[in-house]
């Protein structure tokens, strides 16, 4: 695989309450990723850049929203997230060990 390619896959972890929740829970690990980029090449890149085994990925599409302001409409970008589950003994810290 073309290792420049596997530093933009990833756009960054998705934060949000729902996946808070599943990196406690099921030990998963949400992020953005580039909207034509393939499980494996998620899996890879995540292995290179954590050091970190994956067990499995999963990707969703989202759709963007549509907003207003005033009377102008428009709608916000398309994206892609990946659900990353991770081999038992292993784990991603965003936060760096901040308390």
């Amino acid at each position: 695989m073309n290792e420049e390619r596997l530093y933009t896959v990833l756009k960054g972890p998705h934060v949000s309450e729902k996946s808070t929740v599943i990196a406690d829970q099921a030990g998963q690990v949400v992020f953005r990723v580039a909207r034509d980029a393939s499980k494996r090449e998620v899996k890879a890149a995540v292995e290179k850049l954590f050091e970190v085994k994956v067990r499995d990925v999963r990707t969703a599409q989202m759709k963007g929203k549509q907003k207003r302001f005033g009377r102008l409409s428009g709608r916000r970008a398309h994206w892609k997230k990946a659900y990353v589950s991770l081999e038992p003994g292993y784990d991603i810290d965003f936060m760096g060990g901040a308390e």
